[in-house]
């Protein structure tokens, strides 16, 4: 397949691509900047210049495709305000893209978290909430979805709380980011919550697999840590980073913290039986070893 990436320069994208490029598809990528095209351009990808509100090239890039995989989002959790802009931001792209496939058959994957079910760990089958800081991209991937009655492949790949690679990405890097800043490696509430994790290269094998097999209006669990308890990944930074590891206010997280403090383990099993799909990286623990001091 010829494949609209969206998103595809960063630590998951970036995995994304090589996923597709290694299984003989070919990717035209949406980039934002010059850097951006030249290493879409090295990777063996054809860059597509623009941002997710570029929603006329979006357009151009469906049409050029025969599937597409969105990945992009702004990842400003800097205020309130600028996360409820970039929730609004792609929703409005993913509206754009589900309009220019429709009818057409072709496979749209999208992009979204696991969802926090109280006492087990959330399935492929639990529904994701639309309540909360990001409750809107729940609506908007509840919509793509929805496009299988319009003669579009679509399926949702749930994301866990951190994907990881050399040690860094997703909420473990934000921890991470954060010990270097204040000098201490900090968790929320007690940190007994778990937080489900995946590599980045785990995670690329299914969007493939998605984009090539998943049935219209499915939803897939790219977890391969089930939960690992908070303070544990704290435990780790800390003495990687040497330094102490405390309870901190919930607050020091902005808007996320309400999802910091929060106990989500999620479940893979139905993803993994189906699509025969098996993480083979190593766990977010042991990739936080290779934090650097």
């Amino acid at each position: 397949m010829h494949v609209f990436v969206t998103g595809g320069t960063g630590l998951i994208g970036s995995a994304v691509v090589a996923e597709l490029l290694t299984n003989g598809h070919t990717v035209l990528a949406l980039t934002r900047s010059a850097a951006s095209a030249q290493a879409v351009e090295k990777a063996g990808a054809e860059p597509l210049r623009g941002t997710l509100a570029d929603l006329d090239t979006l357009r151009t890039g469906a049409a050029r495709a025969d599937g597409v995989i969105h990945l992009a989002f702004s990842n400003d959790f800097s205020s309130p305000g600028t996360l409820a802009a970039g929730v609004a931001e792609e929703s409005a792209a993913l509206a754009t893209l589900g309009e220019e496939l429709a009818g057409t058959d072709r496979p749209f994957v999208t992009v979204s978290g696991t969802p926090r079910v109280p006492d087990r760990p959330s399935t492929e089958a639990d529904p994701l909430s639309t309540d909360g800081p990001v409750g809107g991209r729940s609506r908007s991937v509840a919509a793509v979805l929805d496009l299988a009655s319009r003669g579009v492949r679509s399926s949702a790949v749930r994301l866990p709380r951190t994907v990881h690679n050399q040690g860094d990405g997703g909420f473990a890097g934000m921890l991470t980011r954060i010990a270097r800043r204040t000098g201490v490696s900090g968790y929320p509430g007690d940190g007994t919550q778990r937080w489900p994790a995946v590599h980045a290269l785990d995670a690329a094998v299914l969007f493939r697999l998605a984009l090539e097999h998943a049935e219209p209006g499915t939803a897939w669990h790219a977890v391969a840590d089930e939960g690992d308890p908070v303070r544990d990944i704290a435990a780790v930074i800390g003495r990687r980073l040497g330094v102490p590891v405390e309870a901190v206010p919930a607050e020091t997280y902005g808007p996320l913290g309400p999802v910091f403090a929060t106990d989500q383990p999620s479940s893979s099993t139905h993803t993994q039986q189906t699509l025969g799909w098996k993480p083979q990286h190593p766990g977010l623990l042991q990739d936080l070893e290779k934090i650097q001091p």
